[in-house]
């Protein structure tokens, strides 16, 4: 199916399912905007983070976010459909975006699904790095929001005449050229580092 600039696709047939695909853009980035902050907030109150280790600790969770967002998007959204199953799981969490790239109400997971992600990150990471996952966790969810507004802004305007031009262009190689390269979308350090950035013209 071509990239179509208008529509939406049906995913389910039970129309309340179906409602909860749609999502406004600004009730994800909202909440874990307020989480993200309130995650720092906790830290600091209760005496497990200080300036420094905050600043760290938020740029690491940061760092982490942005390269769980290209490994999700390159090895679970784009796997291959070698079966009915994965095919329905993939079409259903990412191909429908491929099909219709400017359906602003599927650019972000419904808000119970993320934070249902949110919540088990939470935990994994309280496991790995105890009383620091405020700080962690804070920059990682910062992470997200910052991407869900990146991914926003690339498919409903048109690209800045400045620096940021330059992630349009990224993400429209991706969905108009080579859907196999460019899977980054907040940044594309992961795909330089992993050998997916787009081929330049000589």
């Amino acid at each position: 199916m071509k990239p179509s600039h208008k529509g939406s696709a049906t995913l389910f047939k039970n129309p309340v399912l179906e409602r909860m695909t749609h999502t406004h853009i600004a009730l994800p980035i909202s909440i874990f905007l307020v989480i993200a902050t309130a995650a720092l907030v906790y830290g600091f109150y209760y005496g497990f983070l200080g300036l420094l280790s905050a600043v760290g600790l938020f740029l690491a969770g940061w760092l982490m976010f942005s390269l769980v967002e290209y490994m999700a998007h390159r090895f679970i959204f784009h796997m291959a459909p070698t079966n009915e199953f994965k095919r329905k799981v993939q079409y259903t969490f990412h191909g429908n975006h491929h099909d219709f790239p400017k359906d602003k109400t599927r650019l972000a997971m419904p808000p119970i699904v993320s934070l249902f992600l949110a919540s088990f990150f939470f935990f994994v990471f309280k496991l790995i790095f105890g009383s620091m996952v405020f700080g962690i966790v804070a920059g990682f969810l910062f992470g997200y929001a910052l991407y869900l507004f990146v991914h926003y802004a690339v498919h409903a305007y048109a690209p800045p005449k400045n620096f940021l031009k330059t992630l349009w262009i990224h993400h429209s190689i991706h969905h108009y050229k080579d859907p196999e390269r460019a899977y980054g979308v907040s940044t594309p350090l992961w795909d330089w580092v992993l050998g997916t950035m787009p081929e330049r013209k000589r």
